[in-house]
């Protein structure tokens, strides 16, 4: 089986895995105990937060920790800024729906390419916007986003600026992201850390409400039992993806680049690449013979594939960011993301697009 979806998940890595282990038995206490188990783990956090923080240029006191990204996207939503919200049409669900459920909100659309134009966005921003929401890296495409454009704008406006980062975190420099944006959100499992962890990183100055009630952990915003090995875990899997991100982004262009060169010359018109200036870890691509089955038939014969984001990938609704880049339902239908990690190699890139290839042909007949 070849995996072709690291964008929908990682598998943890050895290192991270060994720095995570002694807080999942011998050192397992609660952080918030006053005993010596408590106080161990509650160093091993704080350690963490510091680790973070130094990675991305912020106070450890602006990174609050949470389960994972969707969290991150609804705590920004619901305890940032004042007002109406600005979010562009490609956001994760996360954003998109806990906007429109919770606040005045405008939707800026992007162009046919997937990105976010300046003066669309500068006309999406009203006199009642107080918070605008722009992913850095979108998860279906790979496309990125020219934040520091759109943050002069909110600048300008007194608007703040959040980014979901969590696709970005492998390939892009978090710490300039943060240059342009007030708070940005990421994700442990995307880069090779454990499921169930991320963080919210909020720019000192900036109002945050509360998220969870009911405990004192972090700073009394988001109460409940820390997950002290995982946050150990995102710290280790964050330092090591900034650390790594331009060779690993440099040698996962050229699979991706040469696995798109493969099909495109096979199957001609069959075929089209979704979106431009990608990030080198990801292709989005729509097929004349696309859909469920087209997945279904991938899977058999042993590429893993996704169609779009995992959080949709039961629901047979067409993609919105291909809706929103300009594609009819049907073709929105017919959208798959391979998405290469550190483990593919040149052979298996190669094999995946010549099954891709022959799985196309054979359902065109």
């Amino acid at each position: 089986m070849i995996y072709l979806d690291y964008a929908a998940t990682t598998p943890l890595s050895q290192e991270v895995f060994e720095a995570m282990l002694p807080y999942l038995r011998e050192d397992f206490g609660n952080a918030d105990s006053l005993h010596a188990y408590g106080r161990k783990a509650a160093y091993a956090v704080e350690n963490a937060r510091e680790r973070v923080a130094n990675v991305l240029g912020v106070a450890p006191s602006e990174v609050y920790f949470t389960s994972g990204g969707t969290e991150a996207d609804n705590w920004a939503v619901r305890g940032m800024g004042e007002g109406g919200v600005c979010v562009s049409s490609v956001e994760h669900r996360a954003v998109l729906e806990t906007a429109n459920a919770f606040r005045k909100t405008a939707v800026c659309p992007v162009t046919q390419e997937g990105t976010v134009a300046s003066e669309r966005f500068a006309a999406a921003l009203t006199p009642e916007t107080g918070l605008a929401c722009v992913m850095a890296v979108n998860n279906e495409t790979g496309c990125v986003q020219p934040l520091k454009e759109l943050s002069a704008l909110c600048k300008a406006r007194g608007v703040l600026l959040f980014s979901d980062c969590v696709q970005a975190a492998g390939e892009c420099d978090l710490k300039e992201i943060l240059t342009y944006c007030d708070a940005i959100a990421l994700s442990a499992h995307k880069i090779y850390g454990p499921k169930g962890v991320g963080a919210l990183v909020v720019k000192k100055g900036v109002r945050l409400r509360p998220l969870l009630t009911g405990g004192e952990q972090e700073r009394k915003l988001r109460g409940g039992t820390l997950n002290v090995a995982g946050i150990v875990g995102f710290a280790r899997a964050l330092e090591i993806a900034q650390r790594d991100r331009e060779t690993f982004s440099a040698r996962v262009r050229v699979l991706r680049d040469t696995f798109e060169k493969a099909i495109c010359s096979a199957l001609g018109g069959g075929v089209k690449i979704d979106g431009t200036n990608r990030i080198g870890g990801i292709s989005h691509m729509t097929f004349a013979c696309g859909g469920a089955s087209f997945l279904s038939a991938l899977d058999l014969a042993g590429v893993a594939a996704a169609a779009g984001a995992a959080c949709s990938a039961h629901s047979q609704t067409p993609s919105h960011v291909l809706l929103a880049m300009g594609a009819d339902r049907e073709k929105a239908l017919r959208g798959v993301r391979f998405s290469f990690g550190r483990a593919t190699s040149g052979a298996e890139a190669d094999e995946a697009a010549r099954t891709v290839v022959a799985c196309a042909q054979s359902r065109r007949g």
